[in-house]
């Protein structure tokens, strides 16, 4: 169990998530944030912060956003960028990529 960055994130990235958390868990994509699932504490500080509450606890992730769960996690894979677990952010983990889900998303 862990937090999940969903819709709301993408073309937003308004990053007070990835200055409050504590073992740097959150990554950044081209167009959103994506939660490291195994390095997620969840500790939920980075959900208290969210402007547009894109932040949910795995088990509170509704129905219309469930494939959220997977694309965080997808997003660290070799289908995607293929980080696995880095152990923590810095700045050789960021990328313009995005899980094909987000980039599939029309922009607002």
């Amino acid at each position: 169990m862990t937090y999940v960055i969903t819709q709301p994130c993408i073309d937003i990235k308004d990053g007070d998530c990835t200055l409050v958390c504590p073992v740097d868990c959150i990554y950044e994509g081209g167009r959103m944030f994506y939660i490291q699932p195994d390095e997620c504490i969840n500790c939920g500080i980075c959900l208290s912060v969210c402007p547009v509450d894109a932040i949910l606890w795995d088990q509170d992730v509704p129905a219309s956003q469930q494939e959220f769960i997977t694309v965080n996690k997808e997003f660290f894979a070799e289908t995607v960028t293929g980080w696995g677990a880095p152990g923590g952010w810095d700045e050789r983990y960021t990328t313009t990529e995005d899980h094909p889900a987000v980039c599939a998303v029309k922009a607002a």
